[in-house]
């Protein structure tokens, strides 16, 4: 199994409307057949770090991850969302999948999705933050 969390905050502005939406989205997205769990809502972390709301799924394997990607409903749902977000904090993700290689498999499945959808990869780039497992970041 394979845990992909994210954490985010909504900019400034943002309606509760246009919260609600984001979020209906998400869980629009979290719903595809390659997800196996889900949650979406509130983030409990520090509320210093500014990071407001949570997304998590859990994918069965590497397979149902790259389905997941490139899932039309996922595709058709970030255009939507990205507009709307100020910062997504990515990760520390995990897995049950013991496999020293399977990190950068992802990574290379995500390199993958951006090099087929640069402009997706171009509006996301700016917000993103990668967490490392340590508790470090790196701006991605």
């Amino acid at each position: 199994m394979i845990v992909h969390t994210l954490r985010f905050a909504f900019k400034d502005g943002t309606t509760e409307e246009q919260k609600a939406q984001v979020l209906a989205l998400m869980r629009r997205t979290a719903s595809v057949e390659s997800v196996s769990f889900a949650t979406v809502g509130q983030s409990l972390g520090d509320p210093a770090e500014g990071l407001t709301h949570a997304y998590c799924v859990g994918i069965e394997d590497l397979e149902a991850l790259e389905r997941y990607m490139h899932d039309p409903v996922h595709l058709a749902g970030d255009p939507e969302i990205i507009p709307h977000l100020a910062k997504i904090a990515v990760g520390p993700d995990l897995s049950d999948d013991m496999a020293p290689e399977l990190a950068g498999e992802i990574t290379a499945l995500h390199a993958k999705k951006a090099a087929m959808h640069p402009e997706w990869a171009a509006q996301l780039e700016p917000l993103v933050e990668i967490q490392i497992a340590s508790g470090q970041s790196d701006r991605s």
